[in-house]
C-alpha cells in the first residue's frame, strides 16, 4: 500500500512541474504597443552628401543688430527651404537672412536646399557675440609717390575673438597701385600724389559702420 501512494505523489508531481517547464523552454517574443514587429519599409528621397550644400556654414552676428547676410551655396540655382533657423533669424528662398540676432551664443540650425527635385541639407552655425563697441583705429596714411605704403586700419575694441572686414565701397577714390585688403591692410605703391578720401565699410559680427580712410600722398 505504501508502494502505490508513493507512486500516486510521484506521478501528480511531475504534472505539476510540466507546464513550468514548457513554459520556460519557449522563446520569448517582445511585442510593442506602438509599433508592428515586422520591419517597415521606408521611400528615401536622393540627397546628396550631407554638408555639401554651403561653401561657408558659419556666420558670424552681433546681439541686437538686424542680420543682413546671404548663404552661399556650392551649386547654382539653389532654392531654400525657407524659415526660421535659430536665435531670431531668418533665411529665404534665395539665401538672405533676415532678422535680428537674439542672444549671445553659438547656435546650429539645419538648412535645406533645392536644385529641381534633388536636395541637400547642412548644418548652419550661427555665433552671435555680445554687442561691444568699437572704433576704427587708424584712418589717415601718408605716403609718397614710388615708395611702398605699408599700413593697417585696425579696430579699437569689439567683442573678444570677432575679426574685423573692411570693404572698399568705392574703389575709383584709391590712389593708383594702392590697395585695402579685406582685413584692413593699406599696401601698394602709389603712383600719383593727392589727397584721397577712400569710403570703407568695416563690420564687426555683423555690426557694420561706413568711415572714410584718407590718405595723402606727396
Amino acid at each position: 500500500m505504501r508502494h502505490w501512494w508513493v507512486v500516486m505523489i510521484a506521478g501528480l508531481a511531475v504534472c505539476l512541474v510540466s507546464p513550468t517547464m514548457s513554459s520556460i523552454n519557449t522563446p520569448v517574443v517582445e511585442m510593442s504597443a506602438e509599433h508592428p514587429a515586422t520591419p517597415s519599409t521606408f521611400h528615401v528621397a536622393e540627397y546628396a552628401q550631407p554638408d555639401e550644400l554651403l561653401v561657408v556654414d558659419t556666420v558670424y552676428l552681433t546681439d541686437g543688430i538686424a542680420v543682413s547676410e546671404r548663404l552661399l551655396p556650392h551649386a547654382d540655382g539653389v532654392v531654400f527651404h525657407p524659415g526660421h533657423l535659430a536665435a531670431g533669424v531668418r533665411v529665404a528662398e534665395d539665401g538672405s537672412l533676415s532678422g535680428t540676432a537674439r542672444g549671445p551664443g553659438t547656435y546650429v540650425a539645419r538648412v535645406r536646399g533645392c536644385v529641381g527635385v534633388k536636395c541637400s541639407e547642412s548644418d548652419l552655425t550661427l555665433v552671435v557675440y555680445a554687442n561691444v563697441p568699437w572704433q576704427p583705429r587708424e584712418l589717415t596714411f601718408p605716403g609718397r609717390v614710388g615708395v611702398p605704403l605699408r599700413g593697417e586700419i585696425g579696430i579699437e575694441g569689439g567683442p573678444p575673438g570677432a575679426l574685423p572686414t573692411f570693404t572698399v565701397t568705392d574703389h575709383s577714390k584709391l590712389p593708383r597701385g594702392v590697395s585695402i585688403g579685406p582685413d584692413g591692410a593699406v599696401s601698394g605703391t602709389p603712383a600719383a600724389g593727392g589727397v584721397y578720401e577712400v569710403p570703407v565699410q568695416i563690420c564687426v559680427a555683423g555690426n557694420c559702420a561706413g568711415v572714410v580712410v584718407q590718405m595723402i600722398i606727396v
